[in-house]
């Protein structure tokens, strides 16, 4: 009898948490629902616990105009997620002696300021100091046309080195596009081949390959920004530019599968996973370090265009969380912590989407141009339709959503606004940063 009392009381137990969890579960699916509803975002997202799917929503659409909504099988361009990708691929070479980390830059592309210093361990970690060709204004003259790798070397080589090759850790996508073409080299095949060839066909990824110029017809993804009342469609890149960092189109279910994989020893060796994991400045090699409470997992986030990507696994919780948005205006932070705390059965507050409305004529004394010492771009702020806006220097404009009637916060990139119109200032915040914006 004391043994099937004890049984019983354990199966209730179980069945407690089971609930518990299926609720948090439910309340995860309403609150990406009221995301969706308030045009904060849409798109897909998974949870795999205990290396399984446990948990899959999709939001929204993958064109708008069709009003041809997303499933599970929907692609996405996942941005700089594809860097976890090359830097496998880097990996699998150097354990099949085509490639070493310590090989310089200067054997393939000697005409790069520094290329006799700068190894491939150097450009895995962003630490060559070569400057991001992404960060310059006439990128966005370029980004939506065809190039050769010629014409991307050559746009790399002419920017001056941002500092001395090991020195210190600076993000940057021209590491990663030199990166691609080196594998090209060494295998003597593209890089859609060697992905196809080392990764996807291996673990049985159908979905999950080089992009192209985005078919919706083929239940691909276009990405959106939502304004005045409706889905406004994005430019898209030319995939021939980001190559190994941020090609790849795939879904979050497939992402999973990926770091899953890579996780247990299917993709590279525990000895090269290690390295990949050897974090300074928290990043590794194609992998962030990312921390979550008392928790330190791994994996990459992405963006381009209006797409916006997350893929972290969790070694000690044996979990992993996924999501890819067409449409954004939200801060993918919050929905990361959200799907994790579900993860781990913790709950969470929902959101409250009610905005604070602010007159017209209060709005316009915000109106004007900002700047600030120490802060490389100027800030315009300005009205539209009876809505705040901002717009840096040489970027895209971003909604303001009022807080009160002096507080903003465009809350997709954490940054938020604080105005005082009779001194003519704008307190700019986002993370760490803090700076006083004065009104020209």
């Amino acid at each position: 009898m004391i043994l099937k009392k004890l049984f019983f009381v354990a199966a209730a137990s179980i069945s407690c948490m089971a609930l518990s969890q299926n609720a948090n579960k439910q309340k995860l699916m309403d609150y990406l629902d009221s995301l969706s509803v308030h045009h904060r975002v849409m798109g897909s997202f998974a949870i795999a616990e205990n290396d399984r799917p446990t948990f899959l929503k999709t939001t929204g659409f993958s064109d708008v105009a069709k009003l041809q909504k997303t499933n599970i099988n929907t692609q996405y361009r996942i941005g700089s997620i594809s860097k976890t990708f090359t830097a496998v691929l880097v990996m699998k070479a150097v354990e099949e002696k085509k490639l070493s980390l310590d090989a310089k830059l200067s054997t393939w592309y000697p005409e790069i300021e520094n290329a006799d210093k700068i190894t491939l361990e150097h450009l895995l970690q962003h630490r060559s100091g070569i400057h991001n060709l992404t960060d310059e204004q006439e990128y966005w003259t370029y980004n939506t046309k065809p190039q050769t790798e010629q014409a991307l070397v050559s746009m790399i080589k002419k920017y001056k080195s941002d500092f001395s090759p090991g020195t210190q850790y600076e993000y940057s996508n021209s590491n990663y596009i030199l990166l691609a073409f080196i594998l090209e080299k060494a295998y003597k095949k593209t890089y859609a081949q060697l992905l196809k060839t080392k990764i996807t066909s291996p673990l049985k990824l159908t979905l999950t390959e080089v992009g192209a110029k985005i078919d919706p017809s083929k239940n691909q993804a276009l990405s959106y920004t939502y304004s005045d009342g409706s889905y406004q469609p994005w430019q898209e890149t030319d995939m021939s530019i980001p190559v190994g960092a941020g090609d790849i189109i795939s879904t979050p279910t497939e992402l999973l599968k990926f770091i899953i994989a890579l996780e247990n020893g299917k993709l590279v060796s525990t000895n090269s996973l290690s390295r990949m994991k050897n974090f300074i400045d928290s990043y590794g090699y194609g992998v962030a370090k990312v921390p979550f409470e008392k928790y330190s997992g791994y994996g990459h986030n992405g963006g381009i265009d209006q797409f916006r990507s997350v893929l972290y696994y969790f070694p000690e919780l044996k979990t992993a969380v996924s999501f890819i948005t067409n449409q954004s205006d939200y801060n993918n932070n919050e929905i990361s912590i959200k799907m994790l705390e579900t993860s781990i059965g913790k709950d969470f507050k929902m959101p409250n989407f009610r905005g604070v409305s602010i007159a017209a004529e209060t709005l316009k004394k915000y109106e004007g141009l900002y700047k600030a010492e120490g802060f490389p771009l100027d800030i315009k702020i300005f009205q539209e339709e009876g809505k705040l806006k901002g717009q840096a220097t040489g970027q895209g404009e971003f909604p303001l959503e009022a807080v009160s009637e002096t507080e903003f916060k465009f809350e997709m990139a954490g940054i938020k606004m604080k105005f005082n119109a009779e001194k003519a200032t704008m307190d700019f915040s986002q993370g760490a940063n803090n700076f006083t914006f004065k009104k020209q």
